[in-house]
């Protein structure tokens, strides 16, 4: 077995002489999902320890832009004139989820809005404001944008579209969610919570099946072990972990860029494994690489090497580029006419060439000769009478491409800018608590964000906002489960 793969030891109770601590809560990782977890924890009456590998709060959660999927009416929905209902949240994420488990997404749904004033109650507001274009992230501060496929067919005749996709106060693609880990990080002091950095957990501590504290490393201090009633795991994901990502996700790791943090080494899943938790998800990975802004690319079509379209071009882009990896040879290209030809700010899809001809562009590019052409004909006739029979892409990307020459971006795996990170975690029921393969939960033990299977199950269905959402909401439900154990 690699060591990459290596499951820990468990630490029978028993064995243990001497405790470094007693408390009636554990928190693993102070990342989104472990602060939410501990300051609900400790807001229901727990005595309340974390611990935390780095130097510093955040995890990966420290990377993220800042978006939250949030809806059923928020403050921000309603302020900018956006109706939505918990109703319609739940069919569309139970529409786009490859395994749905209600009760989660009813929960998650019911509890957005709450959940949205919670956020807020640490000490900001997300800004009452709309971003109406297509794009990865607002380029400044705007508080909603549409973050997943509400609009794309077949999820907008599923459920009615909303944009959900909250975006913490902060301009830039990047860093944006860190805001929220340092209002965790006070709101934990003001709680009377001791986090201790530089601090990792290694086993986890088992008496008559049940989960009962953990053993700590710390380079500083040497090794410990923490007796509690409830461990919460929210210590990231394994994108970083060469040997899982292998065994789960081989394709991960041929060439896309990986976003993740040192400690996202799924180490977290493995002490879950050794007390039984049952893994879901595993093979599953977002990957993307953004072929807008500027949307008007999108008026474009997407053909794989064969001159095929493959996919509605309008499409949030994960789930663009989900389909980019399931074409031959994962190549694809995006080809647009002169009229509608703007060059993105930041390309992480590369432009190729523009051609006179579409013969040109075939010859160019290997595609059978005719295929492209026929394609882009087809493409071109329902546009004009603005259709789209064959993806149904939306009426506001629909446009005829042409208009000569044509601009040919490559979208294929290994020259498109691809980057990705694990979906992959443990079962866990609507309050966090582990489940083993049979569906039991085991006693003591929770997890949360990216150690946990919930909503976030697969690139074709992720929309941004899912990863904070989710964690932060069902880390706040663990904290408080495990706080009522005590």
């Amino acid at each position: 077995m690699a060591d990459g793969t290596r499951i820990p030891d468990t630490l029978p109770l028993g064995a243990v002489t001497q405790f470094s601590d007693e408390v009636d809560v554990v928190v693993i990782g102070l990342g989104i999902a472990g602060g939410c977890a501990a300051v609900e924890a400790a807001s229901n009456g727990a005595r309340v320890l974390v611990l935390e590998r780095a130097a510093a709060a955040g995890g990966t959660t420290a990377l993220a832009g800042g978006h939250f999927y949030l809806g059923g009416g928020t403050a921000v929905q309603k302020a900018t004139g956006h109706d939505d209902s918990a109703e319609e949240m739940e069919r569309y994420i139970t529409a786009v989820s490859s395994d749905p488990e209600p009760d989660k997404i009813h929960a998650y749904c019911v509890d957005s809005v709450e959940h949205f004033d919670w956020l807020e109650a640490l000490g900001f507001q997300f800004e009452r404001s709309y971003y109406p274009e297509k794009a990865v992230v607002q380029p400044e501060t705007q508080g909603l944008m549409y973050t997943g496929n509400e609009k794309v067919w077949p999820f907008n005749t599923m459920a009615v579209p909303a944009p959900r996709g909250h975006k913490v106060p902060v301009p830039g693609d990047t860093g944006g969610a860190a805001m929220i880990v340092e209002l965790l990080v006070k709101r934990l002091a003001d709680l009377g919570v001791e986090v201790r950095y530089e601090t990792g957990a290694r086993q986890l501590v088992v008496d008559d099946g049940a989960v009962a504290g953990v053993a700590w490393h710390s380079p500083g201090s040497g090794d410990g072990v923490i007796r509690a009633q409830g461990v919460v795991i929210a210590a990231g994901g394994f994108v970083m972990n060469s040997d899982m990502v292998a065994e789960n996700v081989p394709w991960l790791t041929e060439k896309p860029y990986v976003l993740g943090n040192t400690y996202d080494d799924g180490l977290g899943l493995r002490m879950g494994v050794s007390v039984g938790a049952e893994l879901k998800h595993m093979d599953q990975a977002f990957c993307t690489a953004p072929v807008y802004p500027p949307a008007i690319l999108l008026t474009g079509i997407a053909v794989n090497k064969n001159g095929d379209r493959f996919v509605a071009e309008d499409s949030y882009h994960s789930r663009t580029s989900s389909f980019v990896l399931e074409q031959p040879d994962s190549t694809a290209y995006l080809i647009v006419d002169e009229a509608h030809m703007k060059r993105p700010r930041m390309p992480l899809v590369p432009f190729v060439d523009g051609y006179e001809t579409i013969a040109e562009a075939e010859q160019a590019l290997g595609i059978p000769t005719g295929k492209l052409q026929a394609s882009l004909d087809r493409y071109n006739e329902n546009a004009a009478r603005g259709e789209d029979p064959d993806f149904h892409k939306a009426p506001e990307y629909l446009a005829p491409q042409d208009k000569g020459p044509w601009a040919v971006f490559d979208m294929s795996l290994g020259k498109a800018m691809y980057a990705g990170f694990t979906l992959g975690g443990m079962a866990t029921s609507v309050d966090g608590e582990v489940l083993d393969a049979s569906g039991t939960a085991i006693p003591g033990l929770y997890a949360a964000g990216a150690c946990a299977a919930n909503i976030a199950q697969d690139s074709k269905g992720y929309a941004s906002g899912t990863q904070l959402g989710e964690g932060s909401y069902f880390g706040r439900r663990a904290g408080r489960h495990a706080a009522a154990r005590r």
